[in-house]
C-alpha cells in the first residue's frame, strides 16, 4: 500500500496511518511519500517493510554502512545529521509530554557529537559458528561484520585480530587503549560535555554530593573539587575498586544496594541546618529509578537532583512521580550515539520550598 510518513517515532521507525491504525515502518523519513508491504497485524497497529520510495525527504543521503538495514545497530544513517537531531528532540519532548505529563517540557537544545562516525571507543560483538559480528534487525541471527563505521579506528583494528584469531563462540567487548574493563560512556566527546553541563548546571552548589550508579567514578571525580563530602554508591566492585584507586579526602566510595544506601546517606546529611548543601546525581541504567529509590528522593528531598537518564521513557515516567516534589528546571538531549536511536538526556531538579514567616521549608 502507498502511504505518508507524518513522524518518526522513538526507537526509530516512521509513522503513517492506514485503515484506522498506525503503520509502523523502518528506514524512513517523516513528509516521504512511500509504497509499503504490511507484515504484521497487531490489534491496534500495523508492521510494514518498505518497498520503494515515491518521494523521497530532503534529507535523505546515502548510508555509509554496508551493512545498514541489516544489522540491528543503526537506524539513522539515512537521514542527515540536523535532522535526525530535530527528529530525536521532538522524540524527548512527546515522550515526556504523553508519559511524564509534563505539558511544556523545560526543553534545552540538543548536545550534538562534533564527531558523526567513528566516535564509539567500544563495540560488543558475537561470534557464533565462526560469524563475527553483531545481530540481524530484529533477529537472534548474527551478521557477520568486517568493520563497523560508527567505532573508532583502533577498535575496528581490534576487531580484525579478533576476526584473524578464530575466537570460540561468545561475547567480545573491544575497546579502545588500555582502558580499565567497567563501564565508561562510548563517546568521549560527549560524554566530556556531558561532564561541562552537570557540572554548570550544579551552579555554586557545595556541601555533600551523593553520586549514585556512580560506577568508577564519572560524575564524582570531576565535581571533588568543589564539594566538602562526595560519597558515591554502586553494586560493581569492580568499578568501585577502580574509583577507589585515585581520591581525595572528601571521597568515598561504597560497594552496596544503591536503593538501600542511598536512604541512609541523605537521612544523615539532610537537615534544616545544612539547606542548599546536598545535592544527588543518579544515573541509572534503562530500567530508570526503583519504586524505593523515588519514595526517598521524594522523602528527603535533596536541593538539587541531577537525572541522567539513558531512556526517554522512563525518565518521563520517573519525572512524573517527582515533578510534585521537586521543580523541573531543564532537560537537555545529548547525541551520545550518531546514527542510532540511543539518545541520552540530563534532567536537572530543584527542591521545591515555600516561604512560612520568612524561613524556607520543603514541599511534602
Amino acid at each position: 500500500m502507498q502511504l505518508q510518513i507524518t513522524d518518526v517515532a522513538f526507537g526509530g521507525k516512521g509513522v503513517a496511518r492506514a485503515n484506522g491504525k498506525a503503520v509502523f515502518v523502518p528506514y524512513v523519513i517523516d513528509e516521504e511519500t512511500i509504497s509499503a508491504s504490511i507484515t504484521r497485524e497487531h490489534k491496534k497497529f500495523l508492521e510494514a517493510d518498505l518497498e520503494n520510495i515515491v518521494t523521497a525527504s530532503p534529507h535523505r543521503i546515502e548510508p555509509r554502512c554496508p551493512y545498514f538495514g541489516r544489522c540491528g545497530g543503526c537506524v539513522y544513517q539515512h537521514i542527515d545529521y540536523e535532522h535526525q537531531l530535530a527528529l530525536k528532540w521532538r522524540q524527548v519532548k512527546e515522550t515526556l509530554r504523553r508519559i511524564g505529563g509534563l505539558k511544556e517540557p523545560p526543553m534545552r537544545p540538543f548536545i550534538p557529537s562534533p564527531i558523526e562516525y567513528e566516535y564509539r571507543n567500544r563495540i560488543t560483538v558475537h561470534v557464533r559458528d565462526g560469524v563475527v559480528g553483531f545481530f540481524r534487525r530484529e533477529s537472534n541471527k548474527l551478521l557477520d561484520i568486517e568493520r563497523c563505521p560508527i567505532a573508532l579506528n583502533e577498535v575496528n583494528a581490534q576487531l580484525v585480530e579478533l576476526r584473524e584469531s578464530r575466537p570460540r563462540d561468545g561475547h567480545y567487548t573491544l575497546r579502545a587503549g588500555a582502558a580499565q574493563r567497567v563501564f565508561t560512556q562510548a563517546n568521549d566527546a560527549v560524554a566530556a560535555a556531558m561532564l561541562d553541563l552537570v557540572d554548570s548546571l550544579l551552579g555554586s552548589a557545595t556541601g555533600t554530593l551523593i553520586d549514585a550508579y556512580c560506577g568508577a567514578g564519572f560524575f564524582s571525580k570531576r565535581l571533588r573539587g568543589r564539594f566538602e563530602k562526595v560519597i558515591g554508591i554502586d553494586w560493581d566492585q569492580h568499578a568501585i575498586a577502580v574509583a577507589r584507586e585515585d581520591t581525595n579526602e572528601n571521597e568515598t566510595y561504597i560497594v552496596a544496594d544503591v536503593e538501600a544506601e542511598l536512604g541512609a546517606r541523605l537521612r544523615s546529611i539532610i537537615s534544616p541546618s545544612r539547606e542548599g548543601q546536598s545535592a544527588v546525581v543518579v544515573d541509572p541504567p534503562a530500567t530508570g529509578l526503583g519504586k524505593m529509590i523515588l519514595e526517598t528522593l521524594i522523602e528527603q528531598q535533596p536541593t538539587q537532583l541531577i537525572y541522567v537518564s539513558c531512556n526517554p521513557a522512563t525518565l518521563a515516567r520517573d519525572l512524573a512521580r517527582l515533578k510534585n516534589s521537586f521543580s523541573i528546571d531543564s532537560i537537555t538531549p545529548l547525541d551520545m550515539f550518531p546514527q542510532t536511536a540511543e539518545i541520552e538526556c540530563v534532567a536537572h531538579l530543584k527542591m521545591k520550598t515555600v516561604c512560612d514567616d520568612g524561613e524556607r521549608t520543603k514541599v511534602r
